[in-house]
């Protein structure tokens, strides 16, 4: 009976622990790249679909700047063929997991999952920035940009996203609130939102909060500020106000890049940008020679320069991308595909004439 027992535990040992082999890291994945196993809890996660071992891949690098509403599936289309097929990570505040399947069902790639990012503790977790700095593709959903700022600005999940950015440089977007914070100029709305004609009549109103390059650092963003539902929720007029209140309180006159919604600006690693949808995006390109007229508090604004004050170009997107501007140097003799006009706010009205000449 003692020998029956033994024999019995014996059996029991080398069934439990004599065949739970671990995978080892650097196993070949079919079409290229190696696997390595992740722990198996993963804080923030709240779905994932495809193989939870992280997959290295090689990258080709981009920037989507999404306006909102619809989202635009021929945009993550080009960024999914840029992420070398490896792991897809959305990241939000709020919401659900919805872009799993969505991003799932438009290209193949090792995994899509969402973490949900929604306490400065979950984003100085260790686990949550390592599943970001392990991604091939990132994309920051809709919601709120003064949780971003307020939630992962300073964290290691700020540090993960500027890894991908700055050093593996893998394919990275955002839609609506996520593309606000992708410019290195930013408004925080952490005040609430501001309307066009509001900040054209007082462009020092106390809800117009401005960033300069303090979070997120995009490639060829730096000197940008981005808006977003640009039609759609009539913000043309802000977008002018934010320029002239970054040199009023920076001393420093940046660039502007605004998307409707349903349109996307499609940013390759050379800078070259296309714009894909059915709407259309903008580019702004003051110029420090002209500066406002007048940009007082409780004063409308005026920004006229004999009605040459902004020169912005327009691109109507299309399904495949459509027009060209290099925001490596912002040049206008390279843009092509679009319209060009001269944007001026006479006492606080928006007024846009189309360039004939350029």
């Amino acid at each position: 009976m003692r020998y029956l027992l033994i024999i019995a535990f014996a059996f029991i040992w080398l069934s439990t622990f004599g065949c739970s082999k671990q995978t080892p890291p650097g196993i070949p994945v079919t079409g290229g790249g190696t696997t390595t196993p992740v722990v198996s809890r993963r804080p923030a996660s709240i779905g994932i679909i495809g193989d939870t071992a992280n997959v290295t891949k090689a990258v080709n690098g981009g920037m989507v700047l999404m306006g909102g509403g619809t989202d635009v599936e021929t945009a993550f289309k080009w960024m999914m063929d840029r992420s070398g097929g490896g792991d897809v990570v959305i990241i939000r505040v709020s919401g659900t997991d919805a872009y799993n399947s969505f991003v799932n069902k438009i290209a193949a790639v090792n995994s899509v999952e969402t973490l949900k990012i929604d306490t400065r503790e979950l984003a100085n977790n260790d686990t949550v920035a390592n599943i970001i700095r392990n991604a091939e593709m990132l994309f920051i959903a809709g919601g709120d940009q003064s949780d971003y700022m307020r939630l992962w600005k300073g964290t290691k999940t700020e540090k993960a996203l500027n890894y991908l950015l700055q050093e593996k440089k893998a394919p990275f977007g955002g839609t609506s609130a996520g593309c606000a914070i992708l410019g290195g100029f930013y408004f925080s709305g952490e005040n609430g939102s501001v309307v066009s004609d509001e900040a054209l009549a007082n462009p020092f109103a106390s809800n117009i909060n401005l960033y300069n390059n303090d979070f997120l650092h995009a490639p060829f963003l730096e000197n940008v500020i981005t808006d977003q539902h640009y039609l759609t929720r009539s913000r043309e007029g802000r977008s002018i106000v934010f320029l002239g209140k970054i040199y009023n309180d920076f001393n420093l006159l940046p660039k502007g890049i605004a998307v409707d919604e349903k349109t996307a600006v499609c940013i390759d690693k050379d800078g070259k940008a296309q714009v894909f949808g059915s709407s259309s995006a903008y580019f702004l390109l003051p110029d420090a020679n002209k500066l406002p007229e007048q940009f007082l508090a409780n004063k409308p604004m005026v920004w006229k320069q004999n009605d040459k004050a902004i020169q912005v170009y327009e691109i109507t997107g299309s399904l495949t991308g459509n027009g060209n501007f290099n925001l490596a140097n912002f040049s206008t003799t390279e843009a092509n595909g679009g319209t060009w006009f001269w944007w001026n706010v006479d006492n606080g009205k928006l007024i846009k004439l189309k360039n004939i000449n350029n």
